[in-house]
């Protein structure tokens, strides 16, 4: 039996920072996509192993079922497809999987989430010899959601071929899965996360899982539909960011200036609920779409201004700034800041050749250009693949 999953990633529209001090935050799924590729070894197949294929980074692991199984002996009578954590005991096991492989230095950073396969594999799946191969349009480490896509993409692709979902095996081309189903495979990505990440806050795997567009306040998730298309050009300045070093950066700022921060984070909560209403109220015309890009332009640009009052612009960021607003667009920073990528509404009426120019100059200063619809659907299973 084989399978392929697909899972979106995510960027944050408004609200970034100002969230952990109680502002509304508004986050959309991407069209680039995280695939996962899943293929249960047959008795004529070579040997008895569980493969994992990390195709971007041309790297491949292998390990003997005889040996996972006796791993997690438990994990033989307790096989269940209830989402389960991760135990400190099991995290050692893992942690000693893992260390075996002797993965390069400079490829250090994927073994957390070799940690994650092997949890959710195991959990889910138990022994079974299998191949499973990984491929991302997502560049990693970028603030886009690439572990949370490979761990929603995962469990979808791990939990298809159970009993615990409902899906129609003859179905071909891509599906959704149902709504019930969608929550298992978001408890499970969730789970996933918690091993890459620490303590992650579920927004990103919940934004892979359901697609669209989340807002979150408090600890509050509240999805919505947009009812317009948009585009955005999303540049990696290939800088990477201290995520924890930049929040503490804004939580010291706030202690020597409360009232002025204070202010400062009502204001990124009330853009992020404009936005939020922009996006949902119904679009007739051609006229309306011009009006509400004019409208998220703008409010992109106050975001982007109260995020350098934060302190958690950079150089590399506002380089990308000054070259979009020659061409008279909006950009802002998407995620911590402090580098990682930067987003640019590309209005419906925007020419391909001032696109192309962008593009250019911005890829002529070394960064890399993606061009994505955001909002669309969340994660998407097809049973009619080949290898």
């Amino acid at each position: 039996m084989e399978v392929r999953a697909r899972a979106p990633g995510k960027i944050i529209l408004t609200g970034e920072h100002a969230v952990v001090h109680g502002s509304t935050a508004v986050a959309s799924s991407i069209d680039l996509y995280t695939y996962v590729y899943l293929h249960f070894s047959t008795p004529s197949d070579d040997g008895d192993l569980l493969k994992l294929q990390l195709k971007d980074t041309a790297l491949e692991f292998s390990w003997p079922v005889s040996r996972i199984r006796a791993a997690f002996p438990e994990s033989a009578a307790l096989l269940t497809c209830t989402p389960t954590s991760c135990s400190v005991e099991n995290a050692k096991t893992i942690a000693a999987l893992v260390e075996e492989l002797n993965i390069p230095e400079a490829k250090i950073g994927l073994a957390a989430g070799v940690s994650a396969f092997l949890w959710l594999y195991s959990s889910i799946q138990g022994f079974k010899p299998a191949t499973v191969v990984v491929t991302s349009e997502l560049p990693l480490g970028s603030g886009l959601g690439s572990s949370a896509a490979f761990c929603v993409a995962l469990a979808s692709a791990l939990l298809a071929c159970t009993d615990s979902v409902s899906l129609d095996l003859n179905h071909q081309g891509w599906r959704s899965f149902e709504e019930k189903d969608l929550e298992l495979v978001n408890k499970w990505a969730f789970e996933g996360e918690k091993i890459i990440h620490g303590k992650p806050s579920g927004i990103d795997n919940t934004v892979s899982a359901y697609g669209n567009i989340i807002s979150f306040k408090s600890g509050n998730l509240t999805r919505t539909k947009s009812s317009m298309t948009l585009k955005m050009l999303i540049t990696n300045t290939k800088v990477g960011r201290n995520t924890k070093a930049l929040v503490a950066g804004v939580g010291e700022r706030m202690l020597r200036h409360p009232e002025i921060m204070a202010f400062v984070f009502s204001a990124v909560d009330s853009i992020s609920k404009e936005l939020t209403s922009v996006l949902k109220s119904p679009t007739p015309d051609e006229l309306s779409v011009t009006e509400k890009e004019e409208k998220i332009e703008e409010l992109m640009e106050m975001n982007q201004g109260l995020l350098q009052s934060m302190g958690v612009s950079h150089a590399t960021i506002e380089t990308v700034l000054r070259t979009t607003l020659k061409y008279k667009l909006a950009s802002k920073l998407t995620g911590a800041g402090g580098g990682g990528c930067v987003l640019t509404l590309l209005p419906t009426l925007l020419s391909g050749t001032v696109v192309d120019k962008v593009v250019s100059e911005l890829e002529s200063s070394g960064f890399q250009c993606f061009i994505a619809g955001i909002g669309g659907g969340g994660v998407e299973i097809n049973f009619g693949v080949t290898s």
